[in-house]
């Protein structure tokens, strides 16, 4: 199950959507974002189905990636899709038992509110998907450099979240090891009931919190090594510039965008 956890990771490219430009790759997140919420039938989901779908088939990432990620979070929507199953009493009853009542309302928030989070976690990775941490990184400094004059520590910001993003993929390998590492000892992770499990898990907490704290400090350490000191009189390798594709590919997404308001409007 670790393994299908693909958040945070980067996969080299060359396509349009890796060379696009990651300030516009973020605006154009927030207003997929924007476009998923705004819409309330299957026609407005519809479209931001066309679109994630659109933008994965250029992106150049195989489909399969994409559902591994969604994979993990299976469990979520179940839970997701009983409670609006059986909470939702609107609408033509199909069927009841004692207090359990199941309608064609409920069916159909049902399956728009999984189908909506499947969209959202899908379109949202293409972000990560395609763009390296150092590059989103200055983007997100970039994006937020008006909050300076506020005295807000936006370099500080963006580098958290960029060693945030950058370290999933490194925690999941070091539970990986710790969990193999405690079966060879005989421990038993998968067997019993669900509160033994939940104990078990305890070992496999604590090692990985005791190396998350570790890996830390000596990041700091690395860091204040090299002379680190924020993001005052420091230069950038790669500077950001943008290009005509940049945005068309952001007023593409935002005629996606009229295209979803339209239709929540007339419908």
């Amino acid at each position: 199950m670790l393994k299908d956890i693909t958040i945070g990771q980067y996969f080299p490219g060359n396509s349009i959507i890796h060379r696009l430009d990651p300030r516009f790759k973020i605006v154009i997140t927030i207003i997929f974002i924007v476009m998923l919420f705004i819409g309330d039938s299957f026609v407005c989901l519809g479209i931001g189905a066309v679109y994630t779908f659109l933008a994965i088939a250029l992106s150049g990432i195989p489909l399969k990636m994409f559902l591994k990620s969604v994979k993990p979070l299976v469990p979520f929507l179940l839970i997701t899709a009983l409670l609006n199953l059986f909470l939702v009493s609107s609408g033509e009853l199909i069927w009841s038992w004692k207090f359990i009542k199941i309608t064609d309302q409920g069916i159909n928030i049902s399956v728009f509110m999984i189908v909506r989070i499947l969209l959202l976690i899908m379109g949202s990775s293409l972000l990560t998907y395609t763009t390296s941490p150092i590059t989103l990184t200055d983007a997100i400094e970039r994006l937020l450099s008006p909050l300076k004059k506020l005295h807000f520590p936006v370099h500080e910001l963006a580098m958290m979240m960029s060693i945030a993003l950058r370290f999933i993929p490194t925690l999941i390998e070091e539970t990986e090891k710790i969990i193999s590492a405690q079966k060879a000892r005989g421990a038993e992770l998968d067997s019993g009931s669900f509160m033994t499990r939940a104990k078990n898990l305890i070992s496999i907490l604590v090692p990985l919190f005791i190396s998350s704290f570790r890996r830390a400090d000596e990041l700091a350490t690395a860091m204040e090594c090299r002379c680190y000191n924020g993001g005052e009189g420091r230069t950038r390798l790669r500077q950001l510039r943008s290009a005509p594709r940049d945005y068309i590919a952001l007023a593409f997404t935002v005629l996606f965008l009229a295209a979803v308001i339209a239709a929540d409007k007339l419908l």
